[in-house]
């Protein structure tokens, strides 16, 4: 019984990153002789094991034969005399397929090295094409790797194309694409998953309401990118250089789903497109199952960002009816996330990377300003019943009129 690092540890331990998770590859042995040793068996799909001290994973080596569609159709192999070449050979990239003997030697069969110095992202062998869900992981991968310079083989495309031709990716369980396309959004370039999807038609297989954006036009002098789809993209960049939430990163790609829905005879106008957005949105969030944290963020960012790229003329008023019909008193969490989206929005068009928004902070201070204003007193004053509503929101318009008249600069 040998047993081997393999996979994402090796590869982030060459590359110089931090390693979080070691997975390790156990050749030469069976269940019995796992849990002889005092491994402790997990998973139901094939034997993984906790080792009994680390608790990290060792999983019997094994090999995958294609026998049905989607990326379940497999059936495994996992008996002592498969060997450690099989079980790398199965592996989508060959960055992943690289191993680290207990003596601390590489066993690296497919050139995974050589790619890690290219920068390159490299199926292993043909039968990537047999698991769609490899699709969707090159290109978080893509997204993952993309500030230090890693692409995506052409070769590789050429495969994932192939994959999205075949009608696998439909087979695709809403859980998993919802799974990768998460784990994207916490990597420093998320709209390089959106890009490497749409570059190989999977796209409008699993997110056809982004993909319907790319081809929709704007008005250039306030897009001089012009296409939705860009736009879209120069969003997602732009919120991740804001903030690490994912929450709002999410609502960042999905904020302008009603610009695809605008009739082509209103183009490049979209003057109802906030409106128009917040039913793909809700279908897209139902069909791959978004948490609600995701889904009511990206639907607050949908109403509203064109309020907040108004805000040096919406009256004192309006800022509180906004923070009334969003429950955000209740809810405070929604001003950072309508905030940071709106300016990712401002700044994510071609030109405006640099420009200041202070939008944001007048959106923010105005609800501070509001929030500050105290129940208790209103009470205490007398007020009862719907009068003690209606005071409140009185004092709350005084309280943001007088802030925006020291903060705010009309036309700025």
């Amino acid at each position: 019984m040998k047993t081997y690092l393999v996979g994402g540890a090796v590869r982030d331990e060459l590359l110089g990153l931090e390693v979080k998770d070691r997975d390790w590859v156990v050749v030469g042995a069976d269940i019995d002789s796992m849990l002889n040793a005092g491994y402790q068996q997990v998973g139901s799909d094939f034997p993984v094991f906790l080792h009994p001290k680390t608790h990290e994973e060792h999983a019997l080596a094994r090999t995958e034969r294609k026998s049905g569609k989607g990326y379940t159709g497999f059936v495994c192999d996992f008996t002592p005399d498969v060997t450690l070449e099989e079980d790398l050979q199965r592996r989508d990239l060959t960055i992943n397929a690289i191993a680290k003997a207990e003596d601390g030697s590489l066993i690296d069969l497919y050139g995974g090295q050589q790619d890690l110095n290219d920068r390159l992202l490299r199926h292993v062998s043909p039968a990537f094409v047999e698991d769609p869900l490899r699709v969707l992981r090159v290109a978080r991968f893509a997204a993952r790797f993309h500030h230090l310079g890693f692409r995506v083989a052409d070769e590789t495309l050429a495969l994932m194309q192939e994959i999205v031709e075949s009608g696998e990716l439909e087979a695709l369980t809403a859980e998993r694409v919802w799974k990768e396309w998460e784990k994207s959004l916490s990597s420093q370039h998320p709209e390089v998953f959106l890009s490497v999807l749409r570059d190989c038609g999977a796209l409008a297989v699993v997110l056809p309401e982004i993909d319907a954006l790319f081809g929709v036009p704007q008005p250039e002098q306030w897009h001089p990118e012009i296409d939705t789809g860009v736009h879209t993209l120069m969003v997602a960049r732009q919120a991740a250089l804001l903030t690490e939430d994912p929450v709002i990163r999410f609502a960042a790609q999905v904020h302008d789903l009603g610009k695809g829905l605008t009739p082509k005879e209103e183009w490049p106008s979209h003057k109802l497109h906030t409106k128009l957005g917040l039913k793909p949105i809700k279908a897209l969030c139902e069909r791959i199952r978004v948490p609600n944290a995701y889904r009511d963020a990206a639907l607050l960012v949908c109403a509203e960002h064109t309020n907040v790229h108004n805000a040096g003329e919406l009256k004192a008023a309006t800022f509180v009816k906004i923070f009334d019909r969003n429950d955000c008193w209740r809810k405070p969490e929604k001003i950072p996330q309508l905030a940071t989206a709106s300016k990712a929005d401002h700044q994510g068009r071609t030109g405006f990377e640099e420009r200041d928004y202070p939008q944001s902070e007048w959106l923010t201070g105005a609800f501070d300003t509001a929030s500050a204003v105290e129940v208790k007193p209103i009470v205490a004053a007398g007020f009862k019943g719907p009068a003690i509503r209606e005071e409140l929101t009185r004092q709350r318009v005084e309280a943001v009129k007088g802030y925006l008249e020291g903060h705010r600069v009309l036309g700025s």
